[in-house]
């Protein structure tokens, strides 16, 4: 049995180190590409004018307009939804804010009626666009983490969709 000499062994050992390299940091790289394609807002930018604040958010591949905001001053990710009428918080992500339940309520979904509990977000934020004292629900039935942005928040500024995006202002004097 003849054994390989040293220097042929420590160019295996380098080649395999190489490779698993290589893999680690395509699968950071292709993981990084998938979530900003679900949520190409993950970095929301503002524009200051004279008398407004606005944001220009691009759609996901689906067509959704996904974007990184906070709540209380906590990260959460929203999803914008005009046919909802309050800003809808999965019972999860209310727990990890700590929201305070209020009156139950029974609302209508796309999936049937379901039971939901009243809350009040005392700020909640998409890029330097800050809104007060916004009317939401705790949703027990709503699965993922997405907060869906409902007409609670959005009837508050001015609101325009065009090729791809969305523009979000907010009037400011």
């Amino acid at each position: 049995m003849t054994q390989s000499p040293p220097g042929k062994r420590a160019g295996r050992l380098m080649l395999i180190m190489a490779w698993a390299a290589a893999l680690f940091l395509a699968t950071r790289f292709f993981g990084e590409w998938e979530q900003r394609q679900e949520n190409p807002n993950t970095h929301v930018t503002s524009e200051h004018g004279d008398g407004y604040v606005e944001v220009q958010l691009a759609s996901n591949r689906q067509g959704h307009f996904v974007m990184t905001g906070q709540i209380n001053t906590r990260p959460v990710q929203f999803m914008l939804d005009t046919g909802a009428t309050n800003v809808a918080i999965p019972e999860a992500v209310a727990d990890a804010l700590r929201l305070e339940r209020g009156a139950r309520v029974e609302v209508n979904t796309a999936n049937g009626r379901a039971e939901a509990f009243r809350t009040t977000l005392e700020r909640l934020q998409i890029g330097d666009i800050v809104l007060n004292n916004v009317r939401a629900l705790v949703v027990p039935g709503l699965d993922g983490d997405e907060v869906l942005l409902g007409m609670s928040a959005v009837k508050q500024l001015e609101f325009t969709q065009r090729g791809g995006k969305l523009l979000l202002r907010q009037t400011t004097k």
